[in-house]
């Protein structure tokens, strides 16, 4: 299989973001939602992206924002894709890409088959769905090191541009690349010591993984 396309998410630190393009990560994936470990600050975030202009693509994470909000952070940090992380509608998604003229990302909680066909909804409004894991009522929107059952998505041939999240990490992620064909794997606490703290040696590791598995597969 060819290698997917690799993304190293809730990068808040010019080490980490050194650490993912040392390792030929595809995207950089910023947060900017407060409550959550991984957020960035306006000025963080123009640094980051600064420091990752031409090296790797910048991806800002947000989380049922309004267009202010995503302004806001535009006028801060030039990115490359706007990654909806909440419970933002097609319509909702459609409005962001044509306000802000960005590649769209919408993330989908997953742990059905009746979720993963929610996916077909956003075909016309969004560049790629990113499936992921659900998480439990009143947690934060990704993050969480949960996983879902690969087999709901192996080898998608839907409408759309797909990825695969949650919980995927540099023993597992071999495994979720061989069953299920993803053309873009997305990490976060995967590659972190703590919450929000990334790891430079698992960050590393996941992408040799990745690699790894896929020339294994030819």
């Amino acid at each position: 299989m060819p290698t997917p396309a690799i993304k190293i998410c809730g990068i808040s630190t010019p080490d980490a973001l050194d650490a993912a393009i040392a390792a030929r990560a595809d995207y950089a994936g910023f947060v900017f939602f407060a409550r959550s470990p991984r957020n960035v600050m306006p000025a963080q975030a123009a640094a980051l992206s600064a420091r990752a202009e031409g090296r790797i693509a910048r991806v800002g994470l947000f989380v049922d924002a309004g267009d202010a909000q995503i302004a806001e952070a535009l006028a801060a940090a030039p990115l490359d894709v706007l990654q909806l992380h909440g419970a933002e509608t097609p319509e909702r998604a459609a409005q962001v890409r044509a306000r802000f003229g960005l590649a769209v990302w919408k993330a989908l909680p997953i742990a059905s088959a009746a979720d993963v066909a929610r996916a077909n909804a956003y075909a016309g409004a969004v560049e790629r769905v990113l499936f992921d894991a659900k998480t439990p009522k009143g947690a934060l929107p990704g993050g969480m090191g949960l996983s879902f059952d690969w087999s709901l998505v192996a080898h998608w041939k839907g409408p759309l541009a797909w990825g695969l999240a949650g919980g995927l990490n540099p023993d597992n992620v071999g495994e979720a690349l061989a069953r299920t064909g993803a053309p873009l794997i997305d990490t976060s606490s995967g590659v972190e010591s703590a919450p929000g703290i990334k790891d430079t040696g698992r960050i590393a590791a996941f992408a040799r993984a990745i690699r790894e598995t896929a020339a294994a597969s030819h």
